[in-house]
């Protein structure tokens, strides 16, 4: 009874002050999408004015360049805001009473929106150019991750989850950094053999350690989250199990890699 008395009044919370204002979720995306644009253009002055080879690029390149720019500030951006709601805030903390599943506030709702227009937009520039950006792999992780990151946004359930799942892209800087040097020809750099090593540590750390910490919860939780709507129940068990093992997958590749330019240096 009480579970089903804290589901209600968080529904109602919703309802009543988040989504009566759609100007909260929606306004959020819109941001979302001019704030990728204008770190594409930032990405796209800047590396013409300090990158001399930026200009020698192709078109193809170029754009793939200004794309990874964008989609690391999106990452810095998330990572930063989902470490603060996770670990510095009483959001999702234990000393707040009722279910993990059903907290959030007009804060974490409206980052989430931020990060649903970046999805958009770069998920929009992949189809566009496709495969040039990215083939299956990323229209898959990008349509899994848009859906469940919307969803959580209109209905304020398992966004403690959401959060802990976007804590991984602290990966995406260092995974575009390589591609940087690999393009711009410092592959034989000791940059390159330090970017991969950083690679190595925060992807083992926040995709695949993160992961079972956040399954483990699960586990723990599994009575509250049984609570949520079907869509986001069935969401909250198959979105991190598809990344996981797309990230497991990656891991793979990303050992061989190590492994591979280890044996180069030594």
């Amino acid at each position: 009874m009480a579970m089903t008395a804290y589901k209600y009044h968080a529904q109602a919370m919703m309802r009543d002050y988040l989504l009566a204002d759609p100007l909260v979720p929606y306004t959020s995306v819109l941001i979302g999408v001019f704030l990728c644009k204008m770190a594409y253009d930032l990405t796209r002055i800047l590396s013409s004015f300090y990158f001399k080879g930026y200009s020698s690029l192709t078109k193809i390149q170029r754009v793939e360049w200004n794309n990874r720019g964008m989609s690391s500030a999106h990452a810095i951006f998330i990572a930063a805001i989902s470490l603060y709601l996770v670990v510095s805030t009483d959001l999702f903390s234990d000393r707040l009473k009722g279910p993990i599943t059903y907290r959030n506030s007009v804060v974490s709702t409206s980052a989430l929106g931020v990060s649903v227009g970046y999805f958009i937009t770069d998920l929009a520039m992949i189809f566009w150019l496709y495969p040039s950006l990215g083939g299956m792999e990323y229209v898959l992780h990008h349509t899994l991750s848009l859906v469940a990151i919307a969803y959580t946004m209109l209905s304020g359930e398992g966004q403690f989850y959401t959060y802990m799942i976007l804590i991984s892209e602290t990966t995406t800087p260092e995974i575009n950094m390589r591609w940087f040097l690999d393009t711009a020809g410092l592959k034989k750099s000791s940059a390159y053999l330090v970017n991969g090593i950083m690679i190595f540590v925060v992807w083992l750390v926040a995709r695949i350690f993160l992961f079972v910490y956040v399954f483990y919860h699960i586990y723990l939780h599994y009575s509250q989250i049984t609570q949520m709507h079907a869509f986001g129940y069935y969401l909250t068990l198959t979105v991190p199990s598809v990344l996981f093992i797309m990230n497991a997958m990656w891991f793979m590749k990303i050992l061989k890699g190590v492994k591979k330019t280890l044996a180069k240096w030594s």
